[in-house]
């Protein structure tokens, strides 16, 4: 049931970006008195095709990684006499690269509306209130404390957690300053600081960067209680006599245990058998569990009870909820389409460069996890993640790479320049190199999402 779900999700998510994408080709090709004569959503075998009044075939294919908008063109084909005018190929230079350039410019525009629709309902998130500060880390040497909530960094607003992450993102393999804006929460939003973290060559290159980590800080968590939740059939927990609500009040006599200490006791006790004392019932019982020795991906093996902890509820003053009007939500949404699209560009950039791993290249694997766990987060995070992927379909297809939007838009220019198109040598050399390039790029992705999976 969960692999057909994962495929269910994937498709519907490929298949709006695609058909968005396509759409803003086609769309745009009609416009131009282009003839369109077939709107494919996938590659191979037709599962559904119609022909429509205007004569273009639909068709919905079996491949959902890609689509295609195949137009009258006399390079593809004779072209009656009568039809030559709705040719592409006859086409002004300028209408050529409008018609191009309308599928990026619909998957931003995708990620517009998206945006627009978040921030009209609200964008949920936790406050970005500082826990504890490393000793002798960056942030410590920066004056940032635990309690202060940071509001900005290098400048840009940050309400939630996942707004500071995304500042700290954009500054990977950086070296110079990161500016961060705070205050105390219980002085008012009125009185703010200033704090310059200096960075070297931050993080560069590390394949699973820690953002916070890297600065030495971390965020203000409730306590958790040591309260089970499940207890996974047939595991140790379950052979011990743990049951669902025991709180776990100490493990081998240690009074007090925490959740984080207890799973670090298990997690480094495997076969070893411990003596945990539960409160159930308005009593007090003693247990005992040996918990089971689980193979790590890196050769060794870890203690596992077969227990989850009960979820603390997060106190108000740690949740936010970013939230616009009908007219004002276009700022935001604008704001943030731009901002992720420079940040794609820059991260490709830097990848390049070598500050940024190659190995957090994702391709289709990854995107069908993150997918799949957006949509059981909720419809807000499955909109976003629909967003981010779309600007990033966007931004990619731009690339000057010939078999893509980019490279056509390319030749264009050249064409506009010297005033004849490329000659049919010169374009097919380049889809050729574009090709390699592109084939190599996925082979990278798909080796990376290969590797996590046999890491996880």
């Amino acid at each position: 049931m969960d692999l057909l779900y994962t495929v269910l999700v994937t498709a519907v998510t490929l298949g709006v970006l695609v058909a968005v994408h396509e759409f803003g080709h086609f769309w745009v090709a009609r416009r131009c008195g282009v003839k369109v004569l077939r709107f494919s959503i996938g590659f191979g075998k037709p599962l559904w095709r119609r022909t429509g009044r205007d004569g273009t075939e639909y068709v919905i294919a079996a491949v959902p990684l890609g689509g295609y908008v195949k137009m009258l063109d006399e390079r593809e084909g004779p072209v009656a006499e009568q039809e030559l005018s709705r040719s592409f190929n006859r086409k002004p230079v300028t209408s050529r690269m409008a018609i191009v350039a309308a599928g990026p410019a619909a998957n931003f525009v995708l990620a517009i509306v998206a945006f627009y629709a978040l921030y009209m309902i609200g964008v949920p998130g936790l406050a970005p209130v500082i826990g504890d500060v490393a000793p002798g880390s960056v942030a410590e040497a920066a004056g940032l404390e635990r309690g202060q909530e940071i509001v900005a960094v290098d400048g840009e607003r940050t309400p939630t957690r996942q707004a500071v992450a995304m500042q700290l993102l954009k500054r990977l393999g950086e070296s110079g300053e990161i500016r961060f804006t705070v205050r105390y929460p219980e002085t008012g939003a009125g009185i703010t600081y200033e704090s310059a973290a200096r960075i070297e060559d931050w993080l560069r290159g590390q394949d699973d960067p820690d953002l916070l980590g890297g600065l030495g800080l971390s965020y203000l968590v409730p306590e958790v209680p040591a309260r089970v939740a499940e207890v996974v059939a047939g595991s140790p927990a379950e052979h011990a006599g743990i049951r669902p609500g025991d709180l776990v009040v100490a493990v081998d006599g240690e009074a007090g245990a925490s959740w984080e200490g207890g799973v670090d006791v298990g997690r480094a006790r495997a076969g070893k058998e411990l003596v945990v004392e539960v409160e159930r019932e308005g009593g007090r019982v003693l247990l005992r569990v040996t918990p089971a020795s689980v193979r790590q991906a890196d050769g060794g093996s870890v203690g596992q009870v077969g227990v989850s902890v009960a979820e603390p509820e997060w106190p108000a003053q740690l949740l936010r909820v970013d939230r616009y009007g009908p007219l004002a939500a276009w700022r935001p949404a604008l704001a943030q389409t731009w901002s992720l699209a420079a940040f794609t560009v820059d991260s490709v950039k830097k990848m390049f460069e070598g500050l940024i791993s190659p190995k957090n290249l994702s391709g289709p694997i990854t995107i069908a996890k993150v997918a799949t766990d957006s949509a059981r987060s909720g419809l807000e995070s499955y909109i976003s993640f629909l967003a981010l992927l779309s600007i990033s379909l966007g931004v990619l297809n731009l690339f000057p790479i010939p078999v893509l939007d980019g490279g056509h838009l390319v030749y264009y220019l050249i064409e506009m320049i010297k005033g004849s198109p490329v000659s049919e040598r010169a374009q097919m050399l380049g889809y050729q190199v574009g090709l390699v390039i592109l084939v190599g790029v996925m082979l990278l992705a798909f080796y990376n999402d290969i590797n996590r999976l046999a890491a996880n």
